[in-house]
């Protein structure tokens, strides 16, 4: 199979999947229907449909995914976009995806129910698809919710803030990537090894791929990320950047420039120049670029759980993608 062979069979499975999350967004009121369907319809990276996808082609080599492959990639990107809801209203996030976030539009309580029926939609789609496939997906949802819950606690007196705050992100990012990945391994065919294998790389590039998302929120103009740059500064939202610069301090290894920054987040960041000067400080500091390293660390341990699996295009695709996720920090 030719790497343009791939492509092209990535691209037109992925036509079907749009298509299908098209279906399922809407289908109700139209004044439903353009809640339900407004990240959607704000585009999206994709990148847990395509991993499905992609995972797929290791159990079916130079084939087009199956009607089940394309559900449970669907289901998959449902899921996603109805957490999304959920954490937008958590956080006051004021955009996503470069577009107004829900409940700017519509109000807390209608976001946080638009994101009910998103879930309510993937879960019928993955009823189909065997009680295994209900399973998993169970506890993925489930994963999903202890790690927003842990988040919103923190860490214990006992626990390390840099190992809870690595763990929240495995639960909160790293279990959908993993269930994408395992999903379209098994509806593609692959054996349980591959499966464990591929899911193993889906929740350690999506530890990456937040870790950069941690960098990017401090160093970008938003045309990346889609949101307002320091957005988690301002609602409080301790990122690893933050963790270093508090275990600096504990450490008594923190200069006085960074004790002043540490001392400014910790400050109201509700004026524009202050939000400003603290993102452009903390985006030059040296825990931003030992974010990046971690980041790039887990990117290639993801990498390395595919070590068994034999050489092949979707392997390869697999480890580029690894790739993009520390890419995107550039």
């Amino acid at each position: 199979m030719t790497e343009n062979t791939l492509e092209e069979l990535l691209n037109a499975d992925m036509e079907q999947v749009e298509e299908l999350l098209r279906h399922s967004v809407t289908g109700s009121s139209q004044l439903v229907d353009e809640l339900t369907s407004h990240l959607s319809n704000a585009g999206g990276k994709r990148m847990r449909p395509m991993l499905a996808l992609i995972c797929a082609q290791l159990g079916a080599a130079d084939k087009v995914a199956s009607q089940a492959v394309i559900e449970a990639a669907t289901a998959v990107e449902l899921t996603h976009l109805a957490t999304l809801y959920h954490d937008d209203v958590m956080d006051s996030a004021p955009q996503r995806r470069g577009v107004p976030a829900a409940q700017h539009q519509w109000g807390n309580n209608r976001a946080i129910l638009a994101g009910d029926v998103l879930f309510a939609r993937a879960s019928r789609l993955v009823a189909s698809l065997g009680q295994r496939t209900i399973d998993y997906h169970a506890q993925t949802f489930e994963r999903l919710c202890i790690g927003q819950l842990n988040e919103t606690f923190g860490p214990q007196n006992n626990e390390d803030p840099v190992d809870f705050y690595i763990q929240v992100l495995a639960d909160k990012t790293g279990s959908l990537i993993n269930t994408a990945a395992v999903f379209g391994a098994w509806h593609g065919g692959a054996t349980d090894e591959v499966a464990q294998a591929v899911g193993l790389y889906g929740e350690r590039i999506g530890v990456a791929f937040q870790l950069a998302d941690d960098v990017i929120d401090l160093t970008s103009d938003g045309s990346v990320s889609g949101k307002t740059p320091g957005t988690d500064l301002v609602e409080g939202v301790v990122t690893l950047p933050i963790l270093l610069l508090r275990e600096r301090l504990a450490a008594g290894t923190l200069d006085a420039d960074g004790q002043k920054l540490l001392a400014d987040i910790d400050s109201d960041l509700t004026d524009p120049e202050r939000l400003a000067s603290v993102v452009e400080r903390l985006g030059k500091s040296e825990v931003v670029e030992e974010t990046r390293q971690i980041a790039k660390q887990w990117a290639a341990s993801a990498v390395d759980a595919l070590d068994d699996l034999p050489d092949s295009k979707a392997k390869q695709a697999l480890i580029d993608l690894a790739q993009l996720m520390v890419d995107r920090m550039n």
